[in-house]
């Protein structure tokens, strides 16, 4: 895409735990920490394919400790509740901004349809999980995950 605007500031806001991205064509999103953690790129967030999305809760005052340039192409964050497998891409985090508000109404309703509100905690994992300690991209796969893991109740990735 020759076309994408290209960041031009990065701004961590820790107080109010908010991501500023301004963007070469003028756009300048603040993407709170709750909905990046929440749509996180990562295998452990959206799953290895169309429906094996987990739902994420219990993120309402997650922060971001550091981040982390990869490339020229994306940034790591990592997040305060040991999440630190998501790769933001430049394009990525345009998309968040763009469609921030939709993004956040599907949250809203995917929550409601689990029973479940934003400050439920997320169930406990058994094992490792996708990003941590041997999951997707390490060579290795990770222990099966129960009640929230990569979505399908395992973290093997095919290579």
């Amino acid at each position: 895409m020759a076309d994408m605007p290209l960041p031009q500031s990065l701004t961590v806001h820790a107080a109010s735990r908010v991501l500023e991205v301004g963007y070469s064509d003028g756009k300048n999103f603040r993407l709170p920490f709750e909905l990046m953690r929440v749509y996180s790129p990562s295998a452990e967030v959206q799953g290895h394919g169309p429906g094996q999305e987990v739902l994420q809760t219990g993120k309402r005052d997650v922060t971001i400790a550091n981040i982390e340039q990869v490339g020229n192409y994306a940034i790591k964050p990592f997040f305060s509740d040991g999440h630190e497998s998501g790769l933001f891409t430049w394009n990525y985090l345009y998309e968040l901004g763009e469609q921030q508000d939709q993004l956040w109404a599907a949250y809203l309703a995917r929550l409601e349809a689990a029973g479940v509100d934003r400050d439920t905690p997320m169930p406990e994992k058994a094992g490792g999980s996708c990003g941590t300690g041997g999951g997707c991209g390490s060579g290795s796969a990770a222990a099966p995950a129960s009640g929230g893991g990569c979505g399908s109740g395992s973290c093997g990735c095919s290579s």
